[in-house]
């Protein structure tokens, strides 16, 4: 997650991007969603438990994407936050990249379950 983050950050200094700061609170954020989701389980994927299996978990998460949007989008809140609305294309840029995790996560939890990672001799 820090990774991508300071990936993120480094990516939008170095275009210009003037809602840096925002993109990188926002994949933080974002990661941390994904991650969650990913370690419901150690081996089984989340496509086999399913996304709403868990109610008041998948509640949490979405009004957590909620309040994160309102962090962004809601006027009178970018002042308090030091955030500024991200434009169409950040915000797929930090949902792509904040999506990192949670594919890293299942990639592992695949290897585990065919034996190929952590396996003992």
């Amino acid at each position: 997650m820090g990774g991508v983050s300071l990936l993120t950050q480094a990516w939008a200094i170095h275009v210009g991007t003037a809602h840096w700061q925002s993109m990188v609170f926002t994949v933080l954020t974002l990661s941390q969603l994904g991650h969650v989701l990913a370690i419901r389980s150690e081996r089984e994927s989340l496509f086999t438990l399913g996304a709403l299996s868990n109610v008041p978990l998948a509640g949490a998460l979405l009004l957590t994407f909620i309040l994160q949007m309102a962090v962004l989008y809601v006027p009178w809140l970018n002042p308090i936050f030091r955030t500024a609305p991200l434009s169409a294309g950040e915000l797929a840029m930090c949902l792509g990249l904040s999506s990192v995790v949670f594919v890293g996560v299942e990639i592992e939890k695949a290897l585990v379950r065919r034996g190929w990672l952590y396996a003992s001799p």
